[in-house]
């Protein structure tokens, strides 16, 4: 991932010399657990725990020959030890060790990610509390439809990110998987034992079958719930985007002092945070989609999958690592412009109370589909002519026939609409932040 998007503590683990730190940790491990098994000597073991390290360029030059850069790893790690290397590597294959520190790159960076979203969460209670009462309109296929409050909207946030919360935890369960059963999987030059030995050293647990792969599921779980995560911050920021539009101006992105619109036009004051969280999404799906697409191998391997995680895998991460900061921030300082959003809720005279009209006309014994005509009638005019809904309403003597004033005056009442909205919001109590 390019250095605008990479935070530096989730590209940490995807730097070349992590990915060699992940697995000579796992090449220690091997190696430990075969030394108390009696499978190598244990002062080799502790020459090659004591003695290996590395270095990325000569792996890379030792790779252009090689074509292979397993190899070029043990080649340059094997240059450190003396003899005791020879029990480098012993029975293995390369996916024992590429597979099995991938499990552990992963389980690190999902747990960065985790604790972001748990922060990310508890902002979304905090402001879905604090503009619990700060009342606007609600709006279907991008129209009025009826009222509801900003918090309300930030609630269904919050909830749907405890969910993607779940799924990260899931997906980080899924792969804390390690493989040592060699070349098939068949355990022929290692044991089931020697795998549960150093999968426990890992902190990880052996594979129950898992051909020289571990199989892509794993991966393809993490990716997605990755992209879907990626999604709902998305659905967040193309509605701040939608609130943010002139004609709207309801909420805005923050936007700093000295901060720049446009090249061309000094007024400007774009959601590009926004839009560049947008756009990053289609990244992590994108993404999910090859990763996916790795599952189905060759018998009991290929390496097409390889090329694809090279890039899928870490850039998902570092992306949505990026995209979480910059949506909480955005969160955390957007502006929100109550006065808008009354001005708004009341365009055309109140249309949004239509569907109160017509139950209480259908109360008052007329039937549906006479008052539907009614209501319907009334509010295309206001809205065809800017005029107001409540006006024609008092003036239709079939309505006045039924009700008076006094009844039509309370069913413009937006109090009635969000009776329930405190229910939804002492919800937020409920969310559970902890893994288990």
């Amino acid at each position: 991932m390019i250095p605008r998007y990479t935070n530096p503590e989730m590209g940490k683990i995807w730097e070349e010399d992590s990915k060699f730190d992940y697995w000579l940790k796992v090449e220690k491990a091997v190696c430990r657990a075969q030394a108390q098994q009696g499978i190598i000597p244990e002062n080799a073991a502790e020459e090659i725990i004591a003695l290996a390290d590395f270095d990325v360029k000569k792996i890379n030059e030792i790779e252009l020959k090689t074509n292979h850069d397993v190899i070029s790893f043990l080649t340059n790690v094997s240059s450190y030890i003396g003899d005791s290397a020879k029990y480098l590597h012993y029975g293995l294959t390369s996916s024992d060790i590429v597979d099995t520190a991938l499990s552990l790159q992963m389980m690190d960076a999902a747990e960065i990610i985790i604790g972001k979203i748990k922060k990310f969460i508890e902002l979304l209670v905090i402001q879905a509390k604090k503009y619990k009462d700060t009342v606007m309109v609600g709006r279907t296929h991008g129209i009025h439809a009826e009222p509801i409050t900003f918090g309300f909207k930030i609630a269904v946030w919050a909830f749907e990110m405890q969910r993607n919360l779940k799924r990260l935890l899931q997906a980080k369960e899924e792969i804390a998987y390690g493989k040592i059963s060699g070349a098939v999987g068949t355990y022929a030059n290692t044991s089931p034992q020697q795998e549960k030995i150093v999968c426990e050293f890992l902190g990880l647990k052996p594979s129950p079958a898992s051909t020289q792969v571990l199989q892509r599921d794993r991966h393809a779980h993490v990716i997605t719930a990755i992209a879907i995560c990626g999604g709902t911050l998305e659905k967040i920021a193309l509605e701040i985007r939608g609130l943010q539009k002139t004609d709207t101006k309801e909420v805005e992105e923050p936007f700093s002092k000295t901060q720049k619109g446009s090249s061309a036009m000094p007024h400007k004051r774009n959601p590009v945070i926004c839009e560049r969280i947008c756009g990053l999404a289609r990244i992590l799906r994108s993404n999910a989609v090859a990763a996916l697409e790795n599952m189905a191998l060759w018998h009991e391997r290929d390496i097409s999958h390889s090329s694809a995680e090279r890039i899928i895998i870490p850039d998902s991460f570092i992306l949505l690592d990026y995209m979480l900061d910059k949506t909480s921030g955005v969160v955390k300082d957007f502006m929100v412009l109550d006065k808008n959003m009354t001005r708004n809720l009341m365009k055309y005279g109140g249309i949004i109370f239509s569907q109160r009209v017509l139950l209480e006309l259908i109360n008052k014994g007329m039937m549906r589909d006479s008052a539907y005509k009614i209501v319907q009638s009334a509010a295309l005019k206001a809205w065809d002519e800017e005029g107001s809904f409540k006006d024609n309403i008092l003036n239709d003597r079939a309505v006045t026939d039924i009700l008076n004033a006094d009844e039509i005056e309370a069913l413009f009442d937006v109090k009635y609409h969000l009776a329930h909205i405190d229910d939804i919001i002492k919800r937020l109590d409920n969310i559970v932040l902890k893994e288990n």
